[in-house]
């Protein structure tokens, strides 16, 4: 019981961990990556589609993508879903390719990104503060209605606080890279 408990608290904090590298990973920095146009959709036959699974994405250059979309007619189509996007990018398109430049960042730009990447850190923070609290809350409960001993639970919650602060000495990693990458000239 105790065991299934910090297996699943610990693949619940890894999960979280893996979600805040994706949400950092669209954060935008000075250098173009296809990561960025993952959640914007277009309407394709009806249907809600990332762009991504729409087109072949390439970054020719450090500050240029390129969106080359297998089916031609809905060109405009992305070119539209991109400009209403919060990207902040204009897309521009010769009619088969769509060409996304991006500027690098002014120094105050650089540090709203760098706002933004310690806001979703600490959200995930949070969720791992969460994940502890379930556990212990699970554990408690096995005090009562499996006749487990208060030091064996005891020990699971140190496990579980463990847990918790490695989780979050993972998160501080990940954010410092994601900062040093963003304030990069």
């Amino acid at each position: 019981m105790i065991e299934d408990i910090l297996l699943r608290t610990e693949e619940k904090m890894g999960k979280t961990i893996t979600n805040l590298s994706g949400e950092l990973a669209t954060i935008r920095t000075g250098r173009a990556s296809a990561v960025m146009l993952e959640r914007i959709m277009v309407d394709y036959y009806g249907t809600s589609t990332p762009i991504t699974q729409l087109a072949a994405v390439k970054t020719p250059e450090a500050q240029l993508l390129m969106v080359e979309p297998w089916d031609k007619q809905i060109i405009n189509d992305m070119v539209k879903a991109i400009q209403a996007s919060d990207l902040g990018i204009t897309p521009s398109s010769d009619g088969s390719v769509i060409r996304l430049p991006f500027p690098p960042p002014t120094e105050e730009r650089r540090r709203e990104l760098v706002k933004q990447c310690r806001q979703t850190a600490e959200d995930a923070k949070v969720a791992l503060r969460n994940e502890r609290r379930d556990a212990n809350t699970q554990l408690d409960r096995l005090v009562k209605e499996e006749n487990v001993s208060k030091d064996e639970v005891k020990r699971a919650q140190d496990q579980v606080q463990k847990l918790t602060d490695n989780h979050i000495v993972k998160v501080d990693e990940v954010l410092q890279l994601k900062e040093a990458e963003v304030m990069e000239v």
